[in-house]
């Protein structure tokens, strides 16, 4: 009676199923991007969109390391082996230490190059009655999908040519435009009040600020990762010296 209730203790590995469940999760997290990643570079490869090949290899190379990680790590827990963990805390280790140095480093680059840039691309297309047919084409699209019309002043950026990407019918975001107002428009025409500007730039930093957060998020939780990994590890190393302890009969009750 005594024995039995010596191996249960020797066989705490608290750590264990809350780390397959961890590697679980993440295994999930990694296949959804995986997945996600697939899809945007097919688009960019039907719509002919210029993006650099370096960082669509960078992402399958992390997302796919993430899924082999995961899969070494729940090995690992399963069969006890020093090994797998070994391989597990050095891969969550650098892919850790990669994500929130280069998140770091590049966070005001990225906030340039996706924020500040477009807006000023934006701001460029003024006064729109006279830019480009592509140019109108983009905020034909932009007006719709956001619901506004024009970028700084509303439909008075459009002069006498109001596009019919300005059509309001929701009562709360429109304008009506009365008698000479109109500028060209059929009377009591209703056009969205808000620019786009504001909103798209507002867009802008939304998804910027979520970027970011996913980015540094993933390496805190790689670092929870590790430390999981190598806690469950030394448990595992005390369960197996225990044991062998008691195989070779040398146990004294109250050594440990």
């Amino acid at each position: 009676m005594q024995r039995s209730a010596v191996v249960v203790v020797a066989d705490k590995t608290t750590l264990k199923r809350p780390f397959i469940l961890a590697n679980s999760v993440h295994m999930a997290l990694c296949f959804s991007l995986l997945t996600m990643t697939v899809a945007y570079h097919r688009d960019i490869l039907q719509t002919g969109k210029m993006v650099s090949t370096v960082s669509v290899v960078m992402l399958y190379v992390i997302e796919i390391g993430c899924l082999l990680l995961s899969v070494l790590g729940m090995f690992g827990a399963f069969k006890e082996k020093r090994w797998c963990f070994i391989l597990y805390a050095a891969g969550m280790a650098a892919a850790s230490q990669t994500i929130i140095v280069k998140a770091a480093l590049s966070y005001q680059d990225i906030y340039e190059k996706h924020v500040v840039n477009e807006e000023s691309k934006l701001l460029s297309m003024m006064p729109l009655t006279t830019t480009s047919k592509a140019n109108k084409t983009l905020l034909y699209h932009i007006q719709q999908e956001l619901e506004c019309c024009g970028l700084v002043e509303g439909y008075k950026d459009w002069g006498s040519s109001i596009p019919p990407s300005c059509n309001c019918q929701y009562p709360g975001k429109c304008i009506r435009l009365r008698g000479s107002a109109t500028l060209g428009a059929p009377k009591n025409h209703y056009v969205y009040q808000e620019p786009c500007l504001p909103i798209y730039v507002s867009e802008l930093k939304l998804a910027f600020s979520l970027s970011m957060g996913i980015q540094f998020g993933s390496g805190v939780f790689w670092v929870i990762l590790l430390v999981m990994s190598i806690k469950l590890m030394d448990q595992i190393r005390r369960k197996h010296d225990f044991m062998a302890l008691l195989e070779s009969n040398r146990y004294v009750p109250g050594a440990f």
